[in-house]
């Protein structure tokens, strides 16, 4: 069964840095599709990052340039670094493994096509920015 615990979520002021990570249980990192997905209180989930099984990544045009996805596969840890924070990237974080590749094209997907492709989610870490 597969187990994705994602942690590093806090209050930070806008500018700050913040990273959150996803641990996979059950799942080896670099075999399909994973993301980080976020939800702002009171919205539907969106996909803002998106890592490929070869470790190519894909980011959605907000976060291009204060924001880098990385992986550790032999500690099977996904990592999101969150940098310049904004208080619209308050919300809750998610990680999710998915498809063998990655959606392609922008990243307008609605949320209930998101959680059918990608079949395995972590609950989630909450980041808060103020400021």
């Amino acid at each position: 069964q597969v187990q994705l615990a994602e942690s590093g979520g806090g209050s930070v002021q806008a500018g700050g840095s913040l990273s959150v990570s996803c641990v996979a249980s059950g799942y080896t990192l670099g075999t399909s599709c994973m993301g980080w997905f976020h939800q702002p209180p009171g919205k539907e989930r969106e996909a803002i990052v998106f890592i490929e099984a070869d470790g190519a990544a894909r980011y959605t045009k907000s976060l291009l340039g204060r924001t880098t996805i990385s992986r550790d596969i032999a500690k099977n840890t996904l990592t999101l670094q969150m940098n310049s924070l904004k208080p619209e990237d308050t919300g809750v974080y998610y990680c999710a493994a998915g498809p063998k590749s990655c959606p392609p094209g922008t990243f307008s997907y609605p949320e209930w096509w998101l959680l059918r492709i990608f079949d395995s989610w972590g609950r989630g870490t909450q980041v808060i920015v103020s400021g």
